[in-house]
């Protein structure tokens, strides 16, 4: 995968997504460059139809993208320079999500919102053409600045973490910039301390080769288990079904009797009934309240299969199993889905001229 096709896969969702409750809410903060970030940065993951870095379990497009593009535009830079400063943030904050998975998810941190400053002040520093040492304070005074619990996954407060996560990224760049200094390493070991992470900068890899396209709008880890239903429409099994799933799975995907569209993204058991019953899930199936299940599922966990596989039972059965969903590295969208994908979003067929002024990309769709 490319830095360009993840890209044009967040922007579409940010164009779906600024409608939404959350990007308003964050829109009426006002219109300066931070609160701009914020607003991005909240339409881009309202629909949790974002890419996500599975090594990390995090959205790494969801704060670098809204940071790099909009710092861009505030210092007239190019969509080229936009889209080096965005893959910079994208890898930056990818070694520090992986290098503290699981332990950040194991304390209940939404890894996005927690590791996101960090990636947002990489882009940041980079348009900013901060120095070595400013950059290094960015980084320092970016990382106690993000925050966000899983606690708020199915509702507005996930997509508004992962906003304010990116606002706090450039506000640090900006501070950096303004001649503000911080020591990176006695503030990466105080963070380490605080949250059980990892401090870990790039190490040569590449995060964006282990980035996941979505096919459907809601969270990563009910993907396996909709995947396993849809293989089951032609010839569902009579008699209550068991999904098995990872605990991590089921710790991010924790709601059994969804509420409302925002918490039916997080219910294993509602999703598979659905993608049993009618089919693959969109965005317009979230924005309704979501109907009885219908069908009697339960979720069980087990630690030996991996973190993205799922499989589904009944009478002691395995009747289907997925180990990683369609979009995933091992089963990568083909061109003509993720095209439809993002026209159906309201997105661009394709990054223009990398010289053209990234004002004009956002100008495309950013339209509150």
């Amino acid at each position: 995968m490319s830095y360009a096709v993840a890209l044009r896969d967040w922007l579409a969702c940010a164009a779906a997504g600024r409608e939404e409750p959350s990007a308003r809410a964050a829109a009426s903060l006002g219109d300066g460059l931070l609160a701009r970030v914020a607003a991005l940065g909240a339409a881009g993951h309202a629909l949790d139809f974002d890419d996500t870095y599975s090594p990390g379990l995090a959205h790494l497009s969801a704060p670098t993208a809204p940071a790099a593009l909009a710092v861009a535009a505030e210092v007239g830079g190019s969509v080229g320079g936009a889209l080096d400063a965005y893959a910079a943030g994208f890898e930056a904050m990818g070694a520090l999500a992986r290098a503290s998975h699981p332990a950040l998810y194991d304390r209940g941190f939404h890894p996005t919102a927690v590791c996101g400053s960090l990636g947002a002040a990489v882009a940041a520093a980079r348009l900013f053409g901060l120095g070595a040492e400013a950059a290094e304070s960015a980084k320092a005074l970016a990382l106690p600045r993000g925050g966000g619990l899983q606690a708020g996954f199915g509702s507005d407060a996930k997509p508004l973490q992962v906003g304010l996560s990116a606002a706090a990224g450039v506000a640090a760049a900006l501070l950096a910039r303004a001649g503000a200094r911080a020591p990176l390493a006695r503030v990466a070991a105080g963070w380490e301390r605080a949250t059980g992470g990892s401090w870990a900068e790039p190490d040569g890899g590449r995060a964006i080769e282990l980035n996941w396209i979505k096919p459907w709008p809601c969270c990563l880890q009910t993907h396996s288990a909709i995947e396993c239903a849809l293989s089951l429409r032609e010839g569902p099994p009579s008699g209550p079904l068991t999904v098995v799933v990872h605990p991590l799975s089921r710790r991010a995907a924790a709601i059994d009797e969804p509420r409302d569209g925002l918490e039916a993204k997080f219910s294993i058991p509602w999703l598979v009934a659905y993608a049993l019953t009618e089919g693959e899930p969109t965005v317009e199936t979230f924005r309704a309240e979501p109907p009885p299940a219908g069908i009697a599922v339960t979720v069980r966990t087990d630690d030996s299969l991996l973190e993205s596989e799922a499989r589904i039972e009944t009478g002691g059965e395995v009747v289907a199993a997925v180990e990683a969903a369609i979009g995933s590295p091992a089963q990568p969208m083909d061109d003509a889905r993720l095209s439809a994908k993002v026209s159906a979003l309201g997105g661009i067929s394709s990054l223009p001229d990398l010289t053209r002024p990234v004002a004009e990309l956002l100008g495309a769709f950013e339209t509150w």
